[in-house]
């Protein structure tokens, strides 16, 4: 380390921020728990990986400053010695941490959960999936490192110390079973759909068929989410209330004439994905607002993000 050391202060000092600032997503966050571990460290590997091009660096690709050090071997020299400075630093994790809360989330959480244990092997991430609101009330009883949640955090959560950290913005689907000659609807009959107003299919697009309302448990984000967005708190008159996203794709597949809502991210062909207002539910549209059914993913922290240990700061 000492040898690196005495290598970079043949280089001037271009940038001293956290590397994070040029690597987004886990790169970056590796970098800045080095940070946070080594600081003097993850600055040899800002000299070393500067050193090496700052058109490199904007590549997010650790090959191609490699191949633009390869005419400076002094500059190879630094980008291979700095970048195990920070690996060595980062290395240092070991633990188990615990993610609990929403159904929504579990596609999100255990994709999160296999690339953080793959990066840091001696750490644990065990994800449960017990709804968004049993999740913050874990993570504030101290049972919990992180709280999943499929909505907002209530003013309530937040006034007892749960921190709304947003890490994605998801879609809520409205579906129907594959049968369903039905294709969109307006807000304004999805509304009445749920408030018990329209109860026959032809009445909305489809055919001469009831309706079947299915819904979300209380406790639900995702539930939570879609009558908040709908001013329908407390107002829908549901036919069935599960417990789960997987619990609500099964049934709406298999029961001629419902209609349910779950997240966009567990779409399949077993259903019949409705657009609502003329506008399909996808990434863009999303995006850019004109799907009005959109909802946060919140990973809830018992205080500041700055408070918490260093693995649970890492993992968001």
């Amino acid at each position: 380390m000492s040898d690196v050391r005495t290598l970079l202060k043949k280089r001037p000092l271009l940038f001293d921020g956290g590397m994070g600032t040029y690597y987004k997503g886990a790169p970056g966050r590796e970098c800045e728990q080095a940070n946070r571990l080594d600081p003097e460290g993850i600055r040899a590997v800002h000299r070393a990986y500067l050193a090496a091009g700052a058109d490199a660096i904007k590549t997010n690709t650790f090959g191609l400053p490699r191949m633009a050090a390869a005419q400076d071997p002094e500059g190879e020299a630094l980008a291979d010695a700095g970048w195990k400075l920070a690996a060595e630093a980062a290395a240092g994790l070991s633990g188990s941490i615990t993610l609990a809360g929403s159904t929504s989330m579990e596609k999100f959480a255990n994709a999160l959960a296999e690339a953080f244990m793959e990066k840091y092997p001696d750490v644990t991430v065990q994800a449960e999936f017990t709804g968004s609101s049993a999740g913050v009330e874990a993570v504030l009883g101290g049972h919990s490192d992180v709280g999943n949640s499929s909505r907002k955090l209530k003013d309530e959560e937040k006034e007892k110390g749960a921190v709304e950290n947003i890490v994605a913005i998801d879609g809520i689907a409205v579906v129907t079973d594959p049968a369903n000659t039905a294709a969109d609807l307006t807000k304004e009959q999805l509304i009445n759909i749920y408030n018990g107003t329209i109860t026959n299919w032809k009445d909305a697009g489809g055919s001469d068929q009831p309706i079947v309302v299915i819904g979300r448990e209380a406790g639900s984000g995702t539930r939570g989410a879609f009558e908040e967005i709908l001013k329908l708190e407390d107002a829908c008159k549901y036919a069935n209330e599960l417990d789960s996203t997987g619990a609500v794709m099964a049934k709406v597949a298999s029961t001629p004439g419902a209609i349910g809502y779950v997240s966009l991210d567990v779409i399949d062909d077993t259903v019949k994905l409705l657009t609502l207002n003329g506008v399909e539910a996808n990434e863009e549209n999303i995006k850019t607002g004109d799907y009005f059914l959109s909802r946060p993913f919140v990973m809830a922290t018992n205080g500041e993000i700055s408070a918490q240990n260093d693995l649970v700061k890492p993992i968001i």
